[in-house]
């Protein structure tokens, strides 16, 4: 039978090859897969059973509510645009999430404020300020050409926003030389 299960914390390519991995070794047919959900072709209970276990052991685990799915879309949506630079939205960020994920966008933030504790756009924010500091330890671009990749309108807003969040400034974050990053699905 195909059936499709939604992951939680399911964030990265590396998440995708562990689980992939993962499945072969269990002789669970793996039909699709991207972040945040497997289509599988499963034969019995005994086979969700392996799934479940695998998952837990992994550091994830199956979504059954759809308020969960909605927010897990939602950062699973996010995570997907920062990997790709510049971030550059053809229009608002509601208005891209509501398209995306074909509901309107007042039922998608108050399903996820409501699930997380906290807002979309705060969200996205705390995310938007791991990939600076992701392109900061990579060393290959200064303040402001990071600022324009990420669709900051000035440096200031960047740097305001990366000190509310971290309590530092880009520039003594830099010069700490550590990893002071958060892991995406540890971040709400």
């Amino acid at each position: 039978m195909v059936k499709d299960f939604y992951i939680k914390n399911m964030v990265c390519d590396r998440c995708i090859k562990v689980l992939k991995d993962e499945l072969d070794g269990q002789n669970i047919e793996l039909l699709q897969i991207e972040l945040g959900r497997l289509r599988l072709d499963i034969e019995s209970d005994d086979e969700i059973q392996k799934l479940e276990t695998l998952l837990e052991n992994n550091g994830f685990s199956l979504i059954d509510s759809t308020e969960e799915k909605l927010t897990e879309q939602v950062k699973v949506e996010l995570i997907k645009a920062l990997q790709k630079l510049p971030l550059e939205f053809d229009k608002k960020l509601s208005a891209h999430l509501a398209d995306a994920l074909g509901h309107e966008y007042s039922k998608i933030s108050k399903v996820f404020s409501i699930t997380e504790g906290i807002t979309i756009e705060k969200y996205f924010i705390k995310l938007k300020i791991e990939k600076v500091k992701e392109l900061v330890q990579a060393k290959e671009l200064n303040f402001t050409e990071m600022a324009q990749l990420l669709d900051y309108s000035h440096i200031n807003h960047l740097s305001g926003q990366f000190k509310s969040e971290t309590g530092m400034s880009l520039t003594e974050y830099k010069s700490q030389q550590k990893n002071f990053r958060n892991a995406l699905d540890k971040i709400v």
